[in-house]
């Protein structure tokens, strides 16, 4: 019965092939015993989580090479016809290639996870340090690099021409990239954001004609609540395009004023106004007191021109700040007798000959 032939091979050698590939499964089982006993229990005493994910990531493509290994040393004994064996073998390196590109792409994404995010909650020094809006981007990119590697690979052991199928790909792409070069764009434009760090969450920024607070960022747009409660969608490339001022990013906010005195001011008063002015630190304590520029800067057509520079700390209120420096002014030019001016003309009429 052992030694009744089939396709060339005995039933014994069916059967011993057929055995091989059965003890794979049990070699498999052995690894998933000695796996959960053993290395989980040494990597549970382990106070960092890498260990944990890299034996885990090389678990399930560990169990594929056994059962590839079994599958090929029984076939590899059998007496196959040329054809089916050389169908077997493609088949077998090109699974080994892309096995190998699981086992890479999972270590990777294993190597990646935890230890290249930034925890803004932890003190802990990190060697990389990447925003965690920034991470499934970076994962990502580096996984479609292996697997493109990998599949170019196994495609060309199986003996497909690999740089006719990169020009038709190449084709395909340049189509796919005209008709979402908006949307390509707004990608890279969200990846520049993260990497730039140009602004973040709850920054308020200004560009062209839009003023308001970062809400979120995306990868193709971002998200702006303007002064008039209004939520703002705005695709990445925009802002990539534009000048931006983080306003959230500035120490103080500058204001400059423009006080005009009449001509009628003499010069002890003109300096007592200027005087006024640089103590106005003094007044209001919401003005740094290092930044203040009080300079008399110009003769205008109805006024002596006081230029008037200060900046508010940032922790103050910006229109309320502005509201009392502005009122503290006034009371105190009034109080000086000081007379601030506004447009007037004079007419000289020359009499002339009644002749």
């Amino acid at each position: 019965m052992w030694e009744q032939v089939y396709y060339n091979n005995s039933l014994k050698e069916w059967g011993i092939s057929l055995l091989i590939i059965i003890g794979a499964f049990l070699v498999n089982k052995l690894i998933f015993v000695f796996y959960k006993r053993v290395i989980q229990r040494i990597t549970s005493k382990s106070s960092s989580r890498f260990d944990d994910n890299f034996f885990v990531s090389m678990e399930n493509p560990i169990y594929m090479g056994v059962l590839l290994l079994a599958f090929w040393v029984a076939a590899n004994r059998l007496q196959l016809d040329k054809e089916v064996f050389e169908a077997i073998k493609k088949s077998y390196d090109a699974l080994v290639v892309l096995n190998f590109t699981w086992l890479i792409a999972r270590l990777a994404g294993a190597s990646i996870a935890k230890e290249v995010v930034e925890d803004t909650g932890r003190k802990k020094r990190k060697r990389f340090r990447v925003d965690a809006k920034l991470y499934p981007i970076v994962k990502r990119t580096v996984l479609i690099v292996i697997w493109v590697f990998g599949i170019i690979t196994a495609l060309y052991n199986v003996g497909i021409k690999v740089t006719t199928l990169l020009g038709t790909l190449g084709i395909g792409g340049i189509a796919f990239a005209l008709a979402a070069q908006d949307t390509i764009k707004n990608i890279f434009g969200g990846f520049t954001i993260f990497a730039d760090k140009t602004y973040r969450i709850g920054d308020t920024i200004k560009f062209d004609s839009v003023e308001g607070t970062v809400m979120d960022i995306g990868l193709r747009s971002t998200r702006i609540l303007n002064y008039d409660k209004r939520l703002l969608t705005i695709p990445n490339y925009q802002l990539m395009d534009s000048v931006i001022t983080n306003i959230s990013s500035e120490s103080g906010r500058r204001i400059v004023m423009e006080l005009g005195l009449t001509y009628s001011t003499s010069l002890d008063k003109m300096q007592e106004a200027m005087q006024i002015l640089r103590d106005m630190p003094n007044r209001i304590p919401e003005i740094r007191n290092k930044d203040v520029v009080v300079s008399f800067t110009d003769f205008g057509d109805s006024a002596l021109i006081i230029t008037f520079i200060y900046f508010i700390l940032k922790s103050s209120d910006i229109y309320e700040t502005r509201s009392k420096v502005n009122i503290e002014i006034l009371r105190a030019f009034n109080e000086a007798g000081l007379d601030l001016a506004f447009p007037t003309q004079t007419l000289y009429i020359e009499k002339g000959d009644v002749n």
